[in-house]
């Protein structure tokens, strides 16, 4: 299954791979290794707690491995008549103007104004250009948003 993210998204990822697997997986097992020269295994927390550690890291090492493989890169596009994945906009919400970006889903932020593609409002803007008006259905109602420009 694809994954679209931006090369900075994907760049961030192999980081995160890299230090998980030559990093934290040598504290991980130092760890175990000390918590094994405490002596009992059954009642020894410290060797529990790296074991757990371990295997959430692993865990994590794997999805990252991946999305690593499933990524498609998406180019930020400029000058689009229409909202595309890659593309950052202005739209009128509230009375308040407010720029977006729209993403793939593991580089979404709501908060700092980055949409998921696959999300209800990505969904619901995606295709639209500057003038329109597009209704977002959400849990507390219809938000109108109405695009200004892309950028």
């Amino acid at each position: 299954m694809s994954m679209y993210i931006s090369q900075g998204g994907l760049d961030e990822l192999k980081r995160e791979y890299q230090k998980r697997v030559k990093i934290t997986r040598r504290e991980i097992a130092d760890a175990i290794t000390s918590a094994k020269e405490q002596g009992d295994l059954s009642e020894n927390f410290e060797y529990q707690d790296a074991k757990e550690q371990q295997a959430l890291n692993e865990a994590r090492i794997a999805q990252l491995e991946g999305m690593i493989h499933d990524a498609v890169i998406v180019e930020q596009t400029q000058g689009n008549d229409t909202i595309e994945l890659g593309c950052t906009f202005l739209a009128l919400v509230n009375g308040a103007e407010k720029t977006f970006s729209l993403v793939g889903s593991t580089e979404a932020d709501p908060i700092a104004g980055k949409i998921s593609n696959e999300s209800p409002l990505g969904r619901a803007l995606y295709g639209h250009g500057p003038g329109e008006m597009v209704d977002v259905q959400t849990p507390n109602g219809s938000i109108q948003y109405k695009i200004i420009s892309i950028t």
